[in-house]
């Protein structure tokens, strides 16, 4: 079974990979385009985590010892940034008008729906990971803050989500948004380490064998 969660993590892995590269290089026709704005969003970010998580996952999950308390708390960090970026897309984001024309749109399935699923699942499914502290909650909290500083330090220079555009809505209701965003946080990383605690499926148990009749 350790062989089969490993393939799935680097499928998922490669699946992110080639989402990213397909929308790197079609947003590289964009006039507009900068480096650190299309690496900016909290969108390639979480992925570009989710890659590398998934990746050690792969790679420990095929040795016949407990996992690094490093490694699950990667994954764990993970799965909460990509949870996030599912929840936020699929209920705010997705039926905005959009006027991007160089969003490939596969990709954007790929980060927005298809990644947080595989992500969640693979943590509430695979038992290859110890129980979480609570403390982490407030650890994965740490990213998501730097992020918003710096987006926000940025000002008009670079609005990633319009519910960050402080021109538009005025600083007070995007205060409320970054609350908004730190009690999401908050949330889903209570849920990933409450889920730490279940055991559904482990991989080091063989695959049971079916008898010849």
């Amino acid at each position: 079974m350790r062989a089969s969660v490993a393939v799935l993590r680097v499928a998922a892995a490669v699946a992110v990979l080639v989402a990213v590269v397909a929308q790197w290089e079609n947003s590289l026709r964009d006039p507009g385009y900068r480096f650190v704005d299309f690496f900016g969003y909290f969108t390639i970010q979480s992925n570009l985590i989710v890659l590398f998580a998934l990746l050690v996952g792969a790679s420990t999950v095929l040795r016949r010892a407990t996992p690094p308390r490093w490694t699950v708390a990667l994954r764990a960090g993970a799965t909460t940034y990509i949870a996030l970026t599912g929840l936020v897309f699929n209920l705010l984001l997705a039926g905005l008008p959009s006027d991007d024309p160089y969003t490939v749109g596969w990709a954007s399935d790929v980060f927005h729906r298809v990644i947080p699923l595989y992500v969640v699942l693979d943590w509430l499914v695979f038992a290859d990971r110890g129980r979480q502290p609570w403390r982490r909650v407030w650890q994965f909290l740490a990213f998501p803050l730097v992020w918003v500083v710096v987006v926000l330090a940025r000002g008009a220079d670079f609005v990633p989500y319009p519910f960050l555009d402080v021109a538009t809505l005025g600083g007070g209701v995007v205060a409320l948004w970054c609350a908004g965003i730190a009690v999401s946080v908050t949330a889903i990383g209570a849920l990933v380490v409450t889920a730490s605690r279940l055991r559904l499926l482990d991989p080091d148990r063989p695959v049971p064998q079916r008898s010849g009749s």
